[in-house]
């Protein structure tokens, strides 16, 4: 046992032993990630769920109010009706003071308590303008090789919300009618990032509708993502289900072709080299990423994880060196 943390010593963490424990091994899991980042253990965990990935994760962002958790509720639904086992990070705005999940989207969600097959973990976003915390993406990994589908709900922060496109296989984009968004994504750049976009309350009817061709409009004058798929803007709303259903055979339909095409095992490989330099930038800056070659390092360790231990260990021996020659 783990005196600091009361956690089980992370060595007898595995995927097997997770999945044979169930949600309270996931937690207890998730809670390790926290509590013992950077060590080796860790870090083979996480290797060994990258290496293992099996769900297909969606992404959800837009800002706040715009009905993401409602959303993400009607989503669950669908898909656990269909047999699928799901896993929900929601990310939140952090407190300035404990740095913990400001909102609590957990209790926003409607899910049964007993369905072992459906597990959500709110976490904070801390100080990442991305809106994706290291300790959410590692989250992520973990729980996309135990689920059939990860939703990833994020704080939606608008004109930043950038770290979702890294971290998930299908990003939907909600806009609110009304709200001014499709403006402020055209100044942003942002309408680049989606794979789907909804007009949520479009219930609302004409100023939905208005919303929906503001989007359109939008859309023609932005780079697409990817030159063989074509950015569907659906009218959804959450209350009556409209459009939900359309939603889901547009996120079903997105993943098909990803998998049916050879961008997916290469867009798995590049989130490995962006996850290894996100963490090396921001523990060492420009200067430790001008000591490592990232796509050579993540092959040599076996993963980004691991990767990221190793490199770490020698720029802090080798900057310890540095210091105490002076």
């Amino acid at each position: 046992m783990n005196k600091r943390t009361g956690l089980h010593q992370t060595p007898s963490l595995s995927l097997t032993t997770i999945r044979e424990g169930g949600k309270r091994a996931l937690s207890r899991a998730l809670s390790a990630l926290e509590a013992e980042e950077g060590s080796e253990a860790i870090a083979r965990l996480l290797d060994e769920a990258a290496e293992h990935a099996q769900a297909h994760v969606v992404g959800l962002t837009g800002p706040p109010g715009v009905g993401k958790s409602t959303l993400t509720n009607s989503l669950i639904r669908h898909w656990r009706a269909r047999g699928e086992r799901v896993g929900v990070v929601a990310v939140d705005p952090s407190s300035r003071f404990s740095m913990g999940a400001l909102l609590g989207d957990r209790t926003r969600l409607d899910t049964d308590p007993s369905d072992r097959d459906i597990f959500v973990r709110s976490m904070a976003a801390r100080d990442r303008l991305g809106g994706l915390s290291h300790e959410a993406v590692t989250a992520i990994v973990l729980m996309r090789a135990l689920f059939d589908r990860v939703l990833v709900e994020t704080v939606g922060i608008g004109q930043s919300e950038s770290d979702i496109a890294f971290a998930t296989d299908t990003v939907v984009l909600c806009i609110q009618p009304g709200s001014g968004d499709s403006l402020q994504f055209m100044k942003a750049g942002v309408m680049e990032l989606p794979d789907i976009m909804i007009i949520t309350k479009a219930d609302l009817g004409p100023l939905a509708r208005r919303a929906k061709a503001d989007v359109d409009g939008a859309l023609s004058l932005a780079m697409r993502k990817e030159k063989d798929w074509s950015v569907p803007v659906l009218l959804v709303s959450a209350v009556d289900d409209t459009g939900l259903q359309q939603l889901i055979e547009a996120i079903d339909l997105h993943y098909s072709s990803l998998l049916d095409s050879d961008r997916f095992l290469a867009f798995r490989q590049d989130q490995s080299t962006v996850w290894l330099l996100d963490r090396i930038r921001r523990k060492f800056g420009e200067i430790g990423l001008a000591q490592i070659d990232p796509a050579a390092e993540v092959t040599l360790a076996g993963g980004p994880f691991m990767a990221d231990h190793i490199i770490t260990k020698e720029l802090e021996r080798r900057l310890n060196s540095t210091i105490r020659t002076k």
